[in-house]
């Protein structure tokens, strides 16, 4: 189904009767606030496997979800891309949010999200003073910025937002391209490192700040270019810190994204916090155009090309907001609201050298 596709009535008379029971009805509140899997939905809801993977059987056959495969794991979503997906968040948007019932599934949703989203932290804590050469692991980081630096374009930019921050590369890496730039991220230690190491380098047009990638605190459309280096792969929602992203970007502003393709390295989640096992051209290219933006690029960076068998191949993603032409990036207003105290995600890995297409 296209995306400007209806349901026919035999589709909508399914549609409603899969999401006519409770179970079902709860998963789809859930699924409303961010993608799931099986397991996920087990802890929250407190009923057994095959209970939850008969209910998301039957919502995915009526259209109502969408599931992807990421490594050994699957994941549920809804998308308003297609028309099971719009019916299913305008049945959802009537319930009541006070119910206890569903007070108390996003409650746990929650802190499943808190429990798996502080291990990253531990990680990054533990690590931020060697990050750099943690990145250095896989394929050549040189080749990944040139890349970057390639995709973006000259600039200038007057205000540059790094999301995910770690240690400042990206601002340093930009510098000369940007007269504000400003990096963003959750975790202390690595802000404490990437500060010191902006003041050391001279760049004093940046600062970093400690916020939530998921509502930062900036107005809206005033970023002319935005960076998400090596941050997807850590979060629970990547759709929605996209979204988020997009808030911010200003009209003809440029959003680049540098991530995994998908993988099968299982040992990453436990071994460096990895939330996500990479992730496929359309899958970025879909949130992209759910946030409201132009995908216009993506570019692999063929893992074969490097020097070693086990190095991960890298997938830069270029968008841009619509809506101005493109010579009026770096047009935008530089205010910039108080500091975010909420608690966020992010961070950052790096890698390799290769093909591209012109996004479609």
């Amino acid at each position: 189904m296209d995306h400007s596709a209806s349901l026919t009535v035999d589709d909508l008379v399914a549609a409603l009767k899969s999401a006519a029971e409770p179970t079902r009805l709860r998963i789809l509140m859930l699924l409303a606030a961010g993608e799931l899997n099986v397991k996920d939905l087990t802890l929250i809801l407190g009923q057994s496997q095959p209970r939850i993977s008969r209910h998301l059987k039957l919502l995915t056959e009526a259209g109502l979800v969408e599931r992807f495969r990421e490594g050994s794991w699957v994941y549920f979503h809804i998308s308003d891309r297609q028309p099971g997906g719009r019916l299913a968040l305008r049945l959802i948007a009537d319930v009541d949010a006070r119910d206890d019932q569903m007070r108390r599934d996003r409650e746990r949703a929650d802190a499943l999200k808190r429990e798996r989203e502080s291990s990253a932290q531990a990680f990054f804590e533990a690590h931020a003073a060697d990050w750099d050469r943690i990145r250095t692991l896989h394929v050549a980081e040189r080749d990944v910025e040139m890349a970057m630096q390639d995709a973006i374009g000259p600039g200038p930019f007057k205000f540059f937002v790094d999301l995910g921050t770690g240690t400042g590369r990206a601002l340093d890496l930009f510098a000369d391209r940007y007269t504000r730039g400003l990096g963003i991220d959750v975790n202390q230690a690595m802000l404490a490192y990437a500060r010191a190491k902006l003041l050391h380098g001279g760049r004093t047009h940046a600062q970093v700040r400690h916020g939530d990638i998921y509502a930062l605190s900036l107005a809206d459309r005033q970023a002319d270019a935005i960076i998400m280096h090596q941050v997807l792969h850590f979060l629970s929602d990547p759709g929605l810190a996209i979204r988020e992203a997009a808030r911010v970007l200003a009209p003809g502003g440029r959003l680049l994204i540098v991530d995994f393709a998908p993988h099968d390295l299982e040992f990453l989640r436990d071994a460096e916090a990895h939330e996500r096992l990479g992730f496929s051209h359309d899958q970025v290219k879909g949130w992209l155009r759910d946030a409201g933006l132009t995908p216009k690029l993506v570019r692999d960076l063929d893992a074969a090309a490097a020097d070693g068998a086990d190095k991960l191949t890298v997938t830069v993603w270029l968008a841009e907001r619509p809506d101005a032409p493109r010579n009026s990036v770096a047009q935008s207003s530089q205010q910039i609201l108080p500091a975010d105290a909420n608690q966020g995600r992010a961070q950052r890995a790096g890698r390799g050298a290769g093909k591209f297409e012109e996004a479609r």
